[in-house]
């Protein structure tokens, strides 16, 4: 009989024992799992960047998950504005012109301020970057460009977002962000995998880009690491290097590029009221005063200049003509590396596929060209399209500038095939396009992206209970802990007596 009664009170203190250091170890669980196993909540982060070029300038709305794939976000294209009235470079000089740009500007950061949360106004980083028109004018007159550029700082920085800076980008960097942005477009950066993460593609093939604006023009591409020089860059996207070798052209954007063919033109000729243009279509004539091509920090003014003299071109309709006068702008001879593009440039041999972009694709539309092609189809589209009277092209309503056609297919195929040494192979691996995935192609998704690497993600911890639930936990666990303590102190009292 003692000796059941011996056992009931054994058992009776392993079971309290047991229920106590349950008790303790289920309080520290809930604790420790409150703690430490937090969840992660992202908030959705936007970014704005204006693109002022030499032409117009936009404004261009991103946005990424705050959950970064190895520190660059995943950026898509929200909304792009086309600022109405002249380029930033044509401020500060006619009242009216400016007010009309910065009336522009308003219209678009209003429509964006609608767009972004008011709770995320304080965080969105705003970037204005410009391009080869305000280089030109740092060149030309770098008060005036100073003074633009404090104009910009002055508006954006009282609207309700994180300004940055207003700045004049290199063309190094406007080629490297196009670059970025090809790729990224493409998916040659980052995809997404079987299991819904983001991976780099197998094989992690690049393609090359190719940019031509009004006042410059970029080629970018990857290369071997072993590649050294100025125009090789080395940049780090989803946690894996690239080397890029890139360079940009100033003055040989289309439009100036066209005041350099008209210069020579202007050279040639003995008579300033009879100039033949072989690149305008035969039946066409224009008038242009000469400041509107010499003034230009990418031509020479002549002797005994004067900015108000009338200049009257007549179109010579001639292809041969209008090949020969666009190759003189170039400098195929000088080079002292292995290989060069023009005018002394090294470039190392054009490899695999390019995408070009901007002017390139405008260009090739116009020559009802779509897509891709090959030399001698493009090079034949030039010259069918010069041989067309100015009766025949006129008749195409609403085509604008349709008159620089020609000298922009010869300025193109010569650009591509002279200069950049394409040849019958790698010409058919240009694609001529302007979007991609409904995003346009620019240097301005590159930055944001690159950008986006420095950006802080907003981030919630959401605890795994609500604090009602830990409560709970936490005072039954913490009652139960304490009934057991009472109980073992009990027994261990009564075994005294």
């Amino acid at each position: 009989m003692a000796s059941k009664h011996k056992m009931g009170y054994k058992c009776r203190i392993a079971g309290v024992m047991l229920l106590l250091l349950t008790s303790i170890a289920a309080l520290v669980a809930v604790a420790v799992i409150q703690d430490t196993w937090r969840f992660l909540e992202y908030s959705k982060e936007y970014g704005i960047v204006i693109d002022a070029g030499s032409s117009r300038s936009n404004v261009y709305l991103y946005e990424w998950p705050g959950a970064k794939e190895n520190e660059t976000g995943i950026v898509t294209e929200t909304l792009n504005c086309k600022v109405d009235g002249n380029a930033i470079s044509d401020m500060k000089v006619i009242p009216e012109i400016e007010e009309k740009t910065m009336a522009g500007f308003r219209k678009c950061m209003d429509i964006v301020t609608k767009t972004i949360p008011p709770t995320k106004h304080n965080s969105t980083r705003l970037f204005l970057g410009a391009t080869a028109g305000m280089r030109l004018l740092q060149m030309k007159d770098a008060q005036r460009a100073n003074d633009v550029l404090v104009k910009l700082r002055q508006y954006l920085s009282s609207l309700p977002f994180m300004f940055q800076n207003a700045s004049v980008i290199t063309g190094q960097e406007e080629g490297l962000y196009g670059w970025i942005t090809v790729n990224y477009l493409k998916g040659n950066l980052v995809e997404k995998n079987v299991w819904n993460a983001y991976v780099r593609p197998q094989g992690a093939k690049t393609v090359g880009s190719m940019d031509l604006g009004g006042a410059s023009t970029q080629i970018a591409f990857a290369v071997q690491d072993d590649l050294k020089g100025a125009d090789y860059l080395r940049v780090k996207l989803y946690g894996y290097p690239y080397n890029v070798y890139t360079h940009s052209f100033l003055c040989y954007g289309k439009n100036e590029a066209g005041k350099l063919v008209l210069e020579k033109e202007v050279q040639q000729s003995s008579n300033p009221k009879n100039i033949t243009n072989p690149c305008y279509p035969k039946g066409f004539n224009t008038s242009k005063k000469a400041s509107s091509i010499f003034e230009s920090q990418c031509t020479k003014k002549p002797q005994n200049y004067d900015p108000n003299q009338e200049l009257i071109f007549f179109g010579g309709g001639d292809s041969d003509g209008c090949g020969k006068v666009v190759k003189s702008i170039f400098d195929f001879k000088t080079c002292s590396s292995s290989q060069c593009s023009f005018n002394g440039v090294e470039q190392p041999p054009v490899t695999g596929d390019f995408l070009a972009y901007a002017g390139f694709f405008w260009t090739a539309l116009a020559l009802q060209l779509n897509g891709t092609s090959n030399i001698n189809h493009f090079n034949t589209s030039v010259r069918n399209f010069c041989h067309k009277n100015w009766a025949t092209l006129n008749a195409q309503k609403n085509v604008k500038f349709i008159e620089t056609h020609c000298y922009a297919g010869h300025y193109v195929f010569t650009l591509l095939a002279d200069g950049y040494k394409f040849d019958t192979d790698t010409w058919k691996n240009i694609n001529f396009q302007q979007q991609v995935k409904k995003t346009n192609i620019g240097w301005s998704l590159g930055y944001m992206l690159s950008m986006s690497n420095m950006i802080p993600s907003e981030v919630k911890k959401i605890p795994p209970m609500s604090n009602p639930v830990f409560a709970g936990l936490i005072f039954l666990f913490s009652a139960l802990t304490i009934m057991t303590v009472v109980l073992v102190f009990i027994i261990f009292i009564r075994t005294c007596y």
